[in-house]
């Protein structure tokens, strides 16, 4: 029998690919409200009761005063905003952060989806935390750079914009050191305290790199490059979606492409180092807009409702 999911704020670039992604599907029925019906108070509440699973791709507020509206208790929300993403009683959507999140995942009725930013970096220090290699006090930083389409629709017609005077490569942003990310990163990193985030933009639609660097010497045991890069396969054995490249792999490269894994659901963890100086960079490569976005809730649907994961997503 196929399941009833209504995607609140299908315009914006998250909604739009997700609908991409769920067309066509004979077990999916994409419910839609026209242009009136979206202004009618009413008729929204109407359809986000009338959903077996709302997805919401709107602004915090927004999606708080969506989840406000639902009092079917029978209706299961994935909200891909900041709003929940740190909440009590919601269940954080990243399958392969630890042991046991997909029967989480599996059994929730409210889940956030998690932040593009967020993901590359729970994916690296994580299991580094659990290991206890990384002390959950460690001062952290992260450096990053996304492609525009991160920035929604705003900024894609700012980078798209072929007469604008200031065709920028590169910037970076967040100086104020309060992005809406960090505190989800601290939170589900399973740190004491926030991580540096230095995040950048940079002049192509989709993609991204987040980079942890890491001074050995300074670290309690003193691990090397093969210890945290065992820690990470462990953690990661198995799993269709994520994957850690070989020791000898990185070992061979001089450079690493944000665009690598662009239109997949998949992420790529690189372990990069120098024995000699003691020092490291663990780097993770996902597409922002989808294992980051849209590819990661089309993959929490799936857990969900205890379909196939890897049906439909590459």
């Amino acid at each position: 029998m196929a399941i009833k999911v209504f995607i609140d704020g299908a315009a914006g670039t998250t909604g739009l690919e997700i609908r991409h992604r769920l067309a066509g599907r004979s077990e999916v029925v994409l419910a839609a409200l026209n242009e009136a019906q979206r202004k009618d108070a009413s008729a929204r509440a109407a359809m986000l009761n009338e959903s077996d699973i709302v997805i919401l791709c709107l602004p915090d507020d927004a999606a708080r005063e969506a989840v406000a509206m639902i009092e079917n208790p029978n209706v299961r929300v994935i909200d891909s905003s900041t709003a929940h993403r740190t909440a009590k009683g919601w269940v954080y959507g990243f399958a392969e952060m630890e042991p046991g999140q997909r029967d989480a995942i599996g059994s929730a009725k409210r889940l956030s989806n998690p932040g593009c930013y967020s993901t590359g970096f729970i994916a690296l220090v994580r299991p580094l935390v659990r290991s206890t290699f990384l002390p959950a006090d460690w001062p952290v930083t992260v450096n990053a750079i996304s492609g525009y389409s991160g920035g929604g629709r705003s900024m894609i017609a700012e980078f798209e914009d072929k007469g604008a005077p200031n065709n920028v490569v590169v910037r970076t942003y967040d100086l104020s050191l309060d992005h809406k990310h960090v505190e989800e990163m601290r939170v589900h990193a399973g740190l004491t305290h926030r991580p540096l985030f230095a995040p950048s933009v940079g002049r192509f639609y989709r993609g991204m790199l987040v980079d942890v660097p890491l001074q050995l010497w300074a670290l309690p045991g003193r691990p090397n490059i093969s210890d945290l890069h065992a820690v990470l396969v462990e953690s990661y054995k198995g799993e269709p979606f994520v994957e850690v490249a070989p020791l000898a792999e990185t070992a061979e490269m001089k450079t690493l492409n944000a665009e690598e894994l662009k239109n997949t659901n998949r992420m790529k963890i690189y372990v990069f180092g120098n024995e000699a100086h003691e020092q490291a960079r663990i780097v993770a490569v996902l597409d922002n807009l989808g294992k980051g976005a849209s590819g990661a809730a089309v993959q929490n649907l799936k857990v969900m409702m205890g379909w196939p994961e890897t049906e439909g997503l590459v």
